[in-house]
């Protein structure tokens, strides 16, 4: 997503062609899309979507990719019905567009999502990943939730306040070297600020030559 103090356009790369292996489902008041895993192990990922929507293939291929691995994904619309940032968009307008879908203001429908992966999934163990806009998503998460059991936070922006190092589960973050969203500035100041205050495990990892949103983009999986 867009750094708050400057925003910027976020690449989407290139769009896969990807049909998918799971199917739609809904949970209480938001759609999502889910995948079982092979084997039932009692494991389950919530994969939170970028600022281009829960409908993404690139990012429904990632919670497949996760479902192979034995856990059981769910890609949940925490835009609650509001249709997702376009790549044509006019970025002028995203800082507006931004302030009805707030990352940090996830918790209800969150909440609905654990219910429904315990009650009908059978999910003991649960955790998190997020990119871009989910990558701030899951930052916030692991400072709410202490039954996740861990949290992948990707190239989410950073804010510094007071009450954002105190996570309550191990967590990584993933950064880009060349993201001209996130300044490697920010990515230092979270380090520091973990380091004085994180009572968990964390690990932050910085990629070089990458760009933000490198995990989950076509040329990077498929080059």
């Amino acid at each position: 997503m867009a750094n708050e103090a400057y925003p910027c356009p976020c690449d989407i790369g290139h769009r896969i062609e990807y049909g998918g292996l799971g199917h739609e489902v809904q949970v209480e008041h938001i759609k999502a899309y889910l995948t079982k895993s092979p084997v039932d192990a009692g494991k389950a990922v919530v994969v939170i979507q970028d600022i281009f929507g829960w409908q993404l293939p690139n990012t429904r291929y990632m919670a497949d990719m996760i479902a192979g691995n034995g856990y059981t994904t769910i890609v949940p619309d925490f835009f609650v019905g509001q249709e997702p940032w376009h790549p044509s968009g006019d970025w002028s307008t995203f800082p507006e567009w931004l302030k009805t879908r707030n990352a940090r203001k996830i918790d209800k429908e969150f909440d609905a999502v654990l219910k429904y992966l315990k009650q009908q999934c059978h999910a003991k163990r649960i955790g998190v990943v997020g990119f871009c806009w989910g990558g701030t998503a899951v930052h916030h998460l692991m400072l709410k939730h202490p039954e996740l059991r861990a949290g992948v936070s990707v190239y989410g922006i950073i804010k510094d306040a007071e009450d954002v190092y105190g996570l309550k589960n191990p967590t990584l973050f993933i950064f880009a070297e060349n993201d001209a969203v996130i300044p490697l500035e920010q990515v230092s100041l979270l380090t520091q600020k973990l380091k004085e205050h994180c009572k968990v495990e964390y690990q932050i990892k910085t990629f070089s030559g990458q760009t933000h949103g490198f995990v989950h983009r076509k040329r990077r999986l498929f080059a």
